[in-house]
Order: C-alpha cells, then structure tokens, then sequence
C-alpha cells in the first residue's frame, strides 16, 4: 500500500511517463498479495510453500519497481540550462531547395536536394512577447514525436523511450522578432543519423551571445526528415561490415553535407524577407560539425574563403591528401578516444593532416571526461554512462564546449575576446598547432 502511495504520488508531481508502468505493476501485485495476506492461510496450504511464493511475489515486485526507478533515472525528463549570453534566443525552422542539384538517394531526375534548416538567432530583448519556448525536437508536438521515434530507432529502442524528449521544450522561442543585425554565422551538420537540433544548447548558447546558428537535417541521412509538405524521409545510411567501402561511403556523405551547407550558406546569406533578412554577415561565417557533420564541415571550407573558420567537435577529417584550408580551426577531441588503438592512431593522424592543411591558428583541445556523444545533447538524453556520454555530468560537456567555442570564435569572426591559448587552457589539454 505505501508502494501504491508514492507510485500515486509521483505520478500526480512528475506528469505521466512511460517508467512509471513498471513501477505501477509492480505496486499493484504488492497490493493484491497484501489483500491475499489478509485473508488469512488457506486449509492444507503448507506454510513453507506459501512463504515461499510469497517471498518470489514480493521480490518480482521490488525487481518490477527498481527497474521503472533505473529507467527514470537513466532516461530523464530533458532539463536544459539557460543560455549563457546577454541576448534572449530566438528560432525558426525553414526547408531550402537548390533547383540546381539533382537528390543522389532517389531515381527520380526530377528530384532536387532539399535541406531543413533550424535558425537560431539573438532576439530583441522584448521581442518573443508572451510566446511559450519552442518545440525541442521538431516544429510541433507531432513532428517531435515522429523524430523522437526515428532517434529511439537509430539506437535500436523502441519509440517511446524517448518521448520525454518529443515532449520537452527547449529555451528559444519561435519566430521571435530579431535583434537587429548583421551577426557572425556558424553553419551546423549534425553526426551520422543525427538531426537539426541534436546540439540544441550549443546552438542557444551561441545565440544567446550574437551569433545566428544554422544546423541542418541532411535528408536520408539524418534519423528522419519531416519536410513542409509533411513527407517523412527516413535515413537510409547502412555500413556494409567491410571498412574500405564503408570509408568510401563515409566519404561521399559527407561530400554530400558539405554541399548542403554551402546551399544553406547562400539561402541565408540571400534572406530577403521574414526574421532571417539581414541578419547573417558574409564577412563572418564559421562551419562547423559534430562526428560526420565535423568531417563536412572541413570539407565545405576546403578551398573556400566563403568561410572564415572552421569548429570540429570530434569528427575524423575526410580531407583529400592536398587539400587546403584557408581559415583558422578549432578542433575538439573526446578523452575516451574512438574505443581502439588502430581507431585512435588514425583519428590523431588525420587530425594533424587538417591542422597542417589549414592557414591557422588551430587548437587541438581534448577534454577529460568526455565521449564522442557528450558534444551533443546527448548526455541530457541518455543514460550518464561515462562510455556512452562521458563522467563530467549532464551540464558540464555543454558548458566547456560552448566556452570554447566561443572564445575561438569570438577570436577568428570577431577580432576580440579574451586570448583564446588560454580560455582554452582552463578547459582541458591544449595541443596549439602551428
């Protein structure tokens, strides 16, 4: 009965969630075997048998409620952090097509790319009025759900482990008015299978300090695309098991990406109407990426002076082998390494091909207590598995990869900023690369 209480009881406090199913069921076979209790030993029940069955009703109910409590814990309501910077945040989401470009994934030649882009940008302090904050993954609560699902799949879950996540609100608030610009550009490609918002409190943080931030869906890469017309686009990478032609793949995915962001560049650069008009400055822009999307990143700004620096959040360059980068790069390295020995030697070799590619400065910063998926959302997501999302806890991989970020930024766009050798020192082990 006191199981059915707190059951209740956090329920009513917490809203309904699907880990309290466990628990419930768990609490109701603890009541029905008090009720039987009461009831007294029934004639030629022995004792013993009956404590017996007792005990392994009793323990399975314990086990039923320890398992809904684990998966509270592991899975969480998402609680992100305010920004960081001066500006309220403002956001909108908008679909782009190059008429230009033919889309490689369908037989179709009348198919053209398509790209959906969320915008983050600095708000006029009055300008989201009484509006709620936006929709965390998706425009509207059915376009969350829908991504939610495809995120629960990529992972091989069922759909509604992440449907805290398709409920949950982030900070920005939707088409709020703009403060007034221009501002420096940071274009975003997410990693494999990964979608627009995945670095969701980045993309506020940076906002929040005068940046307009892009992030993009890659269409049958990215977990699930949900288009302006309501057409879904399922990802559709598969590795093959065999690593050269599963290189060859990664390579041409990202080529891909890399042209997405370009297209996304010259659609922003091009607003001429709506809150994006006049608010990105061409003389600032920045590329960056997480995991693949880091390996397009430097891919887009190959040989383009378009772009005027370039963030890498753990991703393996795909450069070719006279490829030339004509701005400055940030790169950010996960502690816990790629997993092996052969993985970490390529990444690090690599690495030092695209510091040597590029004009500089660069700055190889790795930061202890991280995992490849702690530069994302992910550890406000997931369980807080140090292998899975790093030891640092929910906020702090957030916080240190904005602060860096910011400081390299700031630096390569702006001209200022506190020096950037030491901001990044106090943030993890700094390798600068000449």
């Amino acid at each position: 009965m006191s199981l059915v209480a707190a059951c209740a009881a956090a329920g009513v406090l917490a809203g309904p969630r699907w880990q309290w199913l466990p628990i419930a069921a768990g609490a109701l076979a603890a009541l029905l075997l008090g009720a039987l209790r009461l009831r007294g030993p029934r004639p030629g029940r022995r004792p013993a048998l009956r404590a017996a069955a007792s005990a392994l009703v009793l323990a399975s109910c314990l086990g039923a409620a320890g398992a809904g409590g684990l998966a509270a814990w592991a899975v969480p309501v998402p609680a992100f952090p305010e920004p960081s910077g001066p500006h309220p945040v403002g956001a909108v989401t908008v679909q782009w097509e190059d008429p230009g470009r033919e889309e490689t994934w369908t037989d179709d030649p009348r198919d053209h790319r398509v790209v959906v882009a969320r915008v983050w940008y600095p708000a006029a302090p009055d300008g989201a009025g009484d509006r709620a904050p936006s929709t965390y993954l998706g425009r509207d609560a059915a376009e969350a759900e829908t991504v939610a699902e495809g995120l629960a799949a990529g992972f091989g879950l069922p759909g509604f482990v992440f449907s805290d996540a398709a409920a949950a609100r982030a900070r920005a608030v939707t088409g709020a008015a703009p403060a007034a610009g221009p501002h420096p550009v940071v274009l975003f490609s997410p990693g494999l299978g990964g979608v627009r918002t995945q670095n969701t409190v980045w993309a506020e943080g940076l906002a929040s300090h005068g940046y307009v931030v892009a992030a993009l869906d890659h269409p049958y890469d990215s977990a699930v695309v949900v288009l302006d017309d309501g057409t879904e686009v399922r990802g559709a990478v598969e590795a093959t098991g065999d690593p050269a032609q599963d290189d060859r793949l990664a390579r041409g995915w990202a080529d891909i990406r890399a042209a997405d962001l370009d297209l996304a560049l010259v659609r922003l650069l091009e607003a001429d109407g709506g809150p994006l008009a006049g608010l990105a400055d061409p003389g600032r822009v920045a590329v960056a990426g997480h995991s693949l999307g880091g390996a397009a990143a430097l891919l887009a700004a190959e040989d383009d002076p378009r772009y005027h620096a370039v963030v890498n959040l753990d991703g393996l360059p795909r450069l070719s082998a006279d490829a030339s980068l004509p701005q400055p790069l940030l790169a950010l390295v996960a502690a816990s390494g790629t997993g092996g020995a052969e993985g970490d030697a390529r990444y690090a070799r690599e690495l030092d091909a695209a510091f040597a590619a590029s004009a500089g400065p660069g700055y190889e910063l790795t930061v202890p207590g991280t995992a490849h998926l702690g530069f994302s959302d992910s550890p406000f997501l997931l369980p807080p598995l140090p292998s899975l999302v790093g030891s640092l806890g929910r906020e702090e991989t957030a916080r240190i990869t904005e602060a860096a970020c910011l400081a390299f930024l700031d630096s390569a766009l702006n001209g200022g900023g506190a020096d950037v050798a030491d901001t990044l020192s106090g943030l993890g082990r700094l390798t600068p690369k000449p």
